[in-house]
């Protein structure tokens, strides 16, 4: 094995000579997804800047609807052929901030980085949000989405009420107390109950944070979270890490709440697509042999440092910064798993096998834990649960994409097995079967979209393919 300064420096040289243009821009009336492998003709895209304007276009429209906002779901949950495509990113004004209740109301099409930018002064948080703060607050609650916060569940547990506009242009307000049958199908639901417009959402301190990474044997880590994490008052955020090839070593980092001055003075989080260099190493983690020594053992603990910051700035990222410099080839994608946190050793060793059986190129395995859900109607958590989300390259072609099809259902029937489930945003790989035996409550979804959506006005690729209409 070369020296650590010698292997950074082989894979560099191969890495920089194979970056490559970005893709022409497409037509105005396509949609597509940050995998740019969904290239989806619409009829026409709105951009509606007022709720009254976004009302009446679904109440005229008598076509299918599609509701998009930053457009990082993988698979077409956004659109679908000749629908009516609505961008919802002009409705993103910050409408109110309660310093006292720690609340804040906002419309759907802003995203988390505003929300950071006008609550930061006021030394406030998001409760909880994604990891990347460019999503927007619609999309976030289509898809019920999860952070790294320790002891907390998806995010329908930090929100207090949502406005909604249905399929006859009515707007009708749903939360615990009122409409909580639209309020837990419209949460997780995937655009397929009616336009979140608005949504009221609890609020944190945003406290300072000791961040610090432990390295670990895989089979040593449910027994360590457990003593270390969940059982810590302090912790604030964790995640994990799992390298490839052999998914035999973690990397969890922590972060606890101190008094110690900030050692990282900014407050939010950087902006902006990665550099060249910081491109060139994700072309040596994917492509060169040496790639996956480098994620684990010069990349990771070079900026896995420990540190002291503010909840905001380590609590989300810029999805953009690790964005390559083209995907016309080759594209990075996501998917996720979820587990009973007793099936955490049973799980890891199957999807490990069928990884390695398939040759996918993963980067990273991220590992969290999430508190159960009991209120969407499609729950990824029915239990306390640790999710598995897979980081990995793929070619664009047609046999590569096959390829994918096959260890993806593999990998669900994995999950599956141990009491399990996996996560909708990404691509469309799953049977229906599969779709129904992990979100057993489907039945009931699909009974409140029947009486708020009769006609199956809102639909994208997602509920072409598991709806019972």
């Amino acid at each position: 094995m070369p020296t650590p300064a010698r292997a950074v420096a082989i894979a560099l040289i191969f890495a920089l000579g194979s970056c490559a243009t970005p893709a022409p821009p497409a037509p105005a009336n396509v949609v597509n997804d940050i995998t740019q492998l969904n290239p989806i003709t619409v009829e026409r895209v709105a951009a509606p800047e007022t709720e009254d304007e976004l009302a009446a276009l679904v109440r005229d429209h008598d076509g299918p609807i599609s509701i998009g906002g930053g457009r990082f779901s993988q698979g077409g949950q956004t659109a679908c052929t000749g629908c009516l495509f609505i961008d919802m990113r002009r409705l993103n004004h910050i409408l109110a901030v309660d310093e006292q209740n720690r609340t804040i109301t906002v419309q759907a099409g802003a995203t988390w980085r505003q929300i950071q930018e006008a609550i930061d002064p006021k030394n406030l948080s998001p409760e909880i949000m994604q990891s990347y703060f460019n999503f927007t607050v619609g999309g976030s609650l289509s898809v019920n989405c999860h952070g790294d916060y320790v002891g907390y569940g998806p995010i329908i547990q930090s929100v207090r009420s949502i406005r909604i506009v249905l399929a006859d242009g009515s707007i009708v307000t749903a939360s615990r107390d009122q409409n909580r049958d639209i309020f837990d199908a419209a949460i997780g639901g995937y655009g397929g109950v009616g336009v979140i417009v608005e949504a009221t959402l609890d609020l944190a301190a945003n406290t300072r944070l000791a961040r610090q990474t432990y390295r670990m044997r895989v089979g040593d880590y449910a027994a360590w979270h457990q003593a270390n994490v969940l059982n810590q008052p302090n912790a604030v955020l964790e995640s994990a890490v799992i390298y490839p090839r052999a998914y035999r070593d973690i990397a969890a980092t922590v972060s606890t709440t101190t008094d110690a001055p900030v050692t990282i003075p900014d407050r939010l989080g950087p902006l902006g697509a990665p550099d060249a260099m910081h491109r060139a190493l994700l072309n040596v983690v994917t492509y060169t042999p040496l790639g996956p020594f480098i994620h684990q053992h010069i990349y990771d603990p070079m900026t896995m440092r420990p540190a002291v910051a503010w909840r905001n700035y380590l609590a989300s990222h810029d999805a953009y910064g690790l964005e390559p410099a083209s995907r016309t080839h080759a594209t990075y994608a996501l998917q996720e798993y979820f587990v009973p946190t007793d099936r955490f050793d049973a799980f890891v060793p199957a999807m490990a096998h069928i990884l390695n059986a398939h040759h996918a190129n993963v980067l990273n395995i991220a590992i969290r834990h999430t508190r159960a859900d009991h209120e969407t109607l499609l729950a990824w958590a029915k239990t306390d649960v640790y999710s598995f989300v897979l980081y990995y390259e793929q070619g664009t072609s047609q046999a590569a994409r096959d390829g994918v099809d096959q260890w993806t259902r593999e990998l669900v029937d994995a999950a599956l097995a141990q009491g399990g489930s996996f996560y909708l945003p990404y691509q469309i790989h799953a049977t229906r079967d599969q779709f129904l035996a992990a979100y057993p409550r489907a039945g009931d979804y699909f009974a409140v979209k029947r009486r708020v959506d009769p006609t199956y006005k809102f639909r994208n690729r997602l509920w072409e393919a598991y709806y019972a209409g």
